[in-house]
């Protein structure tokens, strides 16, 4: 099959870290994720929980080398000349799965680079008759464009730093959960009642700033000029509601920044019986209701968890999952939204 041309980009990436409705901790990953004709890579091969070799919270060199690797300026670390897409998030071991894929220059005298032969790999070689993704590529890149993507990876001084949140409030045993479950899942947390003192360089840090609901507005317009003043954009966030899953979702949400169309999941919206999301590819969606009840206590139901096709999806939801003061939250392997319920569906 020949190769035909196909554009190359890069974008920023995540997977979405978060406290499961289990107890289990999902590892938060940002990443570089490849653009081939204006999409994420990632979406066109299936609903898979992965990242590219080219993560933010590996060494430098490392880094360096795995864009080296995919400018054929280092040998393949595979045989028969394979390189890993796609592989695990939770480590780079080949035996978990990864997506690995032919990478070779053009056969004629161009400079283009040709990526081919895609499967699903856990041991060597790739057995491509049973695990190779036989609808995608091979795709021909021309080479400027190729190179001027990864040689701006290369120029920079090192990969995006892991993400770090500063939590601002009174409850401090709240916070120290929140800060104990952010640090699980690998990000960075600390607690403060304000940023006043706190150097310009330590600011610029974090990526985030989460707000207790019982934060007067004195300490938030203090907060923010901190911020501005250090000449540092953060995401702020506002706490829905005291529970440690929920503001991890907020969080991991205002940590997002990949392209709003190159999202997985970019709507959400929740009532008392209903959840409307849009998704725009196919992939696995899980669908979390949290409330709060009179007494404050709070309760969790797992409402939905399947794969859906691109579009608008209305799910129905269960009356002891939604009332009272209560919540939804929906994911995707990359994607996090959440919203509070309202008391009646929109027209």
């Amino acid at each position: 099959m020949s190769a035909e041309y196909a554009t190359f980009g890069l974008a920023p990436a995540m997977r979405a870290g978060g406290v499961l409705a289990n107890g289990d901790f999902q590892v938060h990953r940002d990443f570089v994720d490849f653009i081939v004709n204006g999409r994420p890579l990632l979406f066109q091969l299936c609903d898979l929980d992965a990242v590219s070799p080219l993560a933010a919270d590996i060494p430098p060199a490392i880094f360096t080398a795995h864009v080296r690797r995919l400018l054929l300026e280092a040998p393949a670390p595979l045989r028969d000349g394979r390189y890993v897409i796609y592989g695990c998030p939770e480590c780079e071991g080949l035996e978990c799965g990864a997506v690995t894929a032919v990478i070779e220059k053009a056969p004629d005298d161009s400079d283009d680079f040709i990526w081919r032969d895609f499967a699903w790999q856990t041991a060597e070689p790739a057995d491509l008759e049973l695990n190779g993704y036989h609808g995608i590529g091979p795709f021909r890149f021309r080479g400027a464009e190729y190179r001027a993507a990864l040689g701006q990876l290369l120029a920079s001084e090192a990969p995006q730093a892991r993400r770090r949140v500063l939590l601002i409030g009174p409850r401090v045993a709240l916070l120290a959960k929140l800060a104990a479950a952010l640090r699980t899942i690998g990000i960075g947390a600390e607690i403060a009642a304000d940023a006043a003192g706190v150097p310009p360089d330590e600011l610029r840090t974090y990526g985030a700033v989460a707000f207790g609901r019982t934060v007067t507005d004195e300490t938030r317009r203090s907060v923010r000029s901190a911020f501005d003043r250090a000449g540092v954009e953060v995401a702020y966030v506002d706490g829905l509601a005291p529970i440690v899953p929920l503001l991890v979702a907020q969080i991991e949400y205002a940590l997002d920044r990949s392209p709003q169309e190159q999202r997985r999941l970019t709507g959400l919206a929740a009532c008392r019986d209903a959840a409307r999301l849009r998704i725009t590819s196919t992939c696995r969606v899980q669908l979390i209701a949290y409330r709060v009840d009179r007494l404050s206590r709070a309760h969790v139901h797992e409402v939905f968890d399947e794969v859906l096709e691109a579009g608008e999806h209305r799910v129905p939801l269960a009356a002891k999952a939604t009332k009272g003061d209560s919540y939804v939250v929906a994911r995707t392997s990359t994607s996090v939204l959440v919203t509070p319920t309202r008391p009646t569906e929109a027209p």
